[in-house]
């Protein structure tokens, strides 16, 4: 199967109204970055054991880890969660960006380091969202 094909079966997938909100959200970012590398992490590791949600991703950086190795990963992603919809804006060298520059814009949304978290898309300025996602694309 290919990721265009996992990517649509895992919103849809989703309850009615959080699957509307993943594939509105999902059309918007490659809106904003059409030519990005498409990303589905099942959320298993190599042993097929589930240790997170399963991930849209979109975008590519490179992660450096401080032993030296290193591995591409998303730049943005995309997942539902128990309460709602999380999306990731993943690199960021200054942790407290999100929360300072679009926490008290985007409305009913928790949001953290990287993450925005929100139960639908009626709770939150989705235009606030889109800035925050085009911000994440836009690091090098």
């Amino acid at each position: 199967m290919s990721v265009k094909d996992d990517i649509k079966n895992y919103i849809a997938s989703q309850p009615e109204a959080k699957s509307a909100d993943m594939l509105e959200l999902n059309k918007r970012i490659l809106k904003l970055q059409p030519k990005a590398k498409l990303w589905f992490e099942d959320g298993k590791n190599e042993q097929g054991k589930v240790v997170s949600n399963p991930n849209i991703g979109y975008g590519a950086y490179t992660i450096k880890y401080t032993n030296g190795t290193s591995r591409e990963f998303f730049r943005i992603g995309l997942s539902a969660n128990t309460t709602g919809i999380s999306v990731y804006v993943m690199g960021l060298a200054d942790k407290k960006y999100l929360a300072d520059n679009y926490g008290k814009a985007i409305g009913k949304a928790s949001v953290t380091g990287y993450c925005i978290k929100f139960k639908s898309l009626k709770d939150i300025d989705v235009e606030v969202l889109e800035e925050a996602v085009q911000y994440g694309f836009a690091q090098e």
